[in-house]
């Protein structure tokens, strides 16, 4: 089935690496609207953000198919690349050095020095040693969600204790439609680029998925175990789309 995902990032521990897009464009209503695509996914897909119209496809699904189903959401695509392209601020952010990047809802410099390709965090600082040719974007990338990786462990394992539940395993995610997950099968999992956010909204976020250990809902009862791990989590959540919608997309 066709699968229309919001404009939120594509927040599971990272897939395999897919091939390089391809771009294309086509005309929708009066618009000639560029798009890249990507073969080789489970099914047709999109997604928009400040780079645009990106489109998923399974291998081998025809031309016509594809753009069939753009033109059927057109209406859609092209209202949401006007929001992006109205906006004040872009959210694309190069990672260099000097560039300061938002990690708990503080802004943290970014140090480049050479080196063999790590990361380290020192003094308020994130400190890349990177070759010549290094990817920085890549290496903020993984030194990011290496922190993030143990502080949403540490707060997950605190959260389960006050529910008296077990910690399942805890993973990272890259979902775009949501900041968190739970699970019977695989766990708790959480988007890594929660960590560009004020700490208390981590809080809520990871209150709000061990809530489910005990109600796998969203029922009276589940808001009552939200509510006991986390009191202010109405304001929380108001604050979370108000704030997410803005963190940078590295």
């Amino acid at each position: 089935m066709a699968d229309i995902q919001p404009e939120q990032l594509k927040l599971f521990s990272l897939p395999p690496a897919a091939p390089a897009p391809r771009q294309r464009h086509i005309h929708l209503g009066n618009r000639i609207v560029a798009y890249d695509l990507a073969t080789g996914r489970r099914r047709l897909s999109m997604a928009i953000d400040e780079r645009g119209l990106r489109v998923g496809a399974p291998r081998g699904l025809s031309n016509a198919d594809i753009e069939g189903f753009l033109r059927e959401h057109a209406e859609w695509v092209i209202r949401k690349l006007d929001a992006f392209a109205g906006r004040r601020s872009q959210r694309l952010l190069a990672v260099r050095d000097g560039v300061h990047l938002p990690v708990f809802g503080e802004p943290v410099p970014v140090r480049v020095r050479p080196g063999g390709n790590r990361a380290i965090w020192e003094d308020a600082e994130l400190i890349l040693f990177a070759r010549p040719d290094a990817d920085l974007d890549a290496l903020a990338r993984r030194a990011l969600q290496k922190r993030a990786a143990g502080h949403f462990a540490e707060r997950a394992r605190m959260f389960a204790g006050r529910l008296g539940h077990p910690l399942p395993p805890v993973a990272l995610s890259s979902a775009r439609s949501r900041w968190g997950s739970c699970s019977r099968r695989t766990g708790l999992r959480f988007n890594w680029r929660l960590i560009h956010l004020p700490a208390d909204l981590v809080d809520y976020v990871v209150a709000h998925e061990v809530a489910h250990l005990a109600e796998m809902n969203h029922s009276p009862r589940f808001w009552s175990q939200v509510e006991r791990l986390f009191p202010e989590w109405r304001r929380a959540r108001a604050e979370l789309r108000r704030l997410g919608a803005d963190i940078p997309l590295i």
